[in-house]
């Protein structure tokens, strides 16, 4: 006898327990927001989430690839266009000088002028040596520029049909050797100073013609690049 209901008080003890933890465990649920449980299960949850690292893209550079210099000399970058839609560019130091995003290209000779102490951008034009009779002011353009000056020439669809034999003479006497090979729709780059002389070893100039059998685009050929590191101007 005594077994048996020492069996059912721990029996009821056992139940009296279960009641008080549902009554505590309902009570608990009314006193405490709905929002806050949500919140506090989720941040459990979150724990064991794997963390989520948002890399942002690499903002496109306009002068892609630039050379890497030592201090006193400026990177220089120049790109010929390619076929109608590739617009050449002309960049210092990492910075824009000509370009289609600029909104200061077109179909001719693109020419930045750069002050050669301090690598910034001095003016830019452009000649349209295809539709009008351009060299005249492009004559007069390269004569504008200071003593000290670094021009940088490149051409963009067609920069030899009403190119003079003037203005030939002008771009070769700042030492270019390709100018009066410029045939139609050649792809040309050009690096020169006004008043001083550039190192003998750097890229100065390239050219590239068109060709049926080789152009890259229907009627043009491919682009040409010249880049390296020109030292500044100290006098």
């Amino acid at each position: 006898l005594s077994f048996v209901l020492s069996g059912s008080i721990k029996s009821g003890a056992l139940l009296l327990a279960c009641v008080g933890a549902w009554y505590l465990g309902a009570l608990f649920a009314e006193m405490v927001p709905k929002d806050s449980v949500t919140s506090v299960v989720k941040s459990i949850k979150d724990l064991g989430d794997k963390p989520k690292l948002k890399v942002p893209f690499p903002k496109k550079k306009p002068c892609g690839y630039m050379p890497l210099c030592s201090t006193g000399n400026f990177s220089y970058s120049l790109l010929s266009g390619g076929g109608k839609e590739k617009y050449p560019r002309v960049c210092i130091q990492d910075e824009l000088f000509l370009g289609a995003e600029k909104g200061n290209v077109e179909r001719g000779i693109n020419i930045a002028i750069v002050d050669a102490k301090t690598g910034k951008c001095v003016s830019t034009k452009f000649f349209d040596l295809w539709a009008t009779d351009a060299s005249g002011p492009m004559i007069e353009f390269i004569k504008s520029a200071p003593e000290g000056s670094l021009l940088l020439m490149v051409t963009h669809d067609e920069g030899s049909t009403k190119l003079t034999n003037d203005a030939k003479k002008v771009i070769e006497e700042l030492g270019s050797k390709e100018i009066r090979n410029l045939r139609f729709r050649s792809s040309w780059a050009f690096i020169a100073a006004k008043g001083h002389k550039l190192p003998a070893n750097i890229a100065r100039e390239k050219i590239n013609h068109s060709d049926a059998a080789t152009n890259r685009y229907s009627g043009w050929p491919a682009e040409v690049k010249i880049d390296g590191c020109v030292p500044s101007k100290t006098n």
